[in-house]
């Protein structure tokens, strides 16, 4: 089981538009993509921090450390912790963005974590359902 974080924006009005989950622990395509994992996400001056900091850490590296061991274990190092970050950059990033934390839930995959959360809140999922009517 995975566990995943419930994020609203106007009680939900739209489902795809007005709830996120956002699984916790370690983020591969953080890890693997940094910046172009933020652009994905649409966070934009994440995105630039990233791209400075891996390419000002490159330079550094390269520079400071011309040793073909540790220049690279740094490096590593530091997109490991870019990747144990980036969900909670992009937790960040949607209570700025006027989404607000409902809570932790527990599913196999995003899908079943968002039934489950559902199936608690009988109302958000009627408002759910109706604003899917609607649109």
């Amino acid at each position: 089981m995975r566990v995943f974080t419930v994020h609203i924006r106007r009680h939900g009005l739209d489902p795809e538009k007005d709830v996120r989950l956002v699984k916790e622990g370690f983020s591969w395509p953080a890890f693997l993509f940094t910046f172009l994992w933020a652009l994905w996400h649409r966070m934009w001056w994440t995105a630039l921090g990233l791209f400075v900091i891996s390419w000002g850490a490159a330079l550094a590296v390269e520079t400071l450390l011309p040793d073909h061991v540790a220049g690279p274990a740094v490096l590593l190092a530091l997109y490991v912790a870019i990747g144990y970050l980036g969900n909670d950059l992009e937790r960040r990033h949607l209570a700025a963005s006027g989404f607000a934390e409902a809570g932790p839930v527990c599913g196999t995959d995003g899908d079943e974590a968002l039934y489950r959360f559902l199936d608690a809140d009988p109302v958000l999922a009627r408002d759910l359902a109706t604003a899917g009517v609607r649109a």
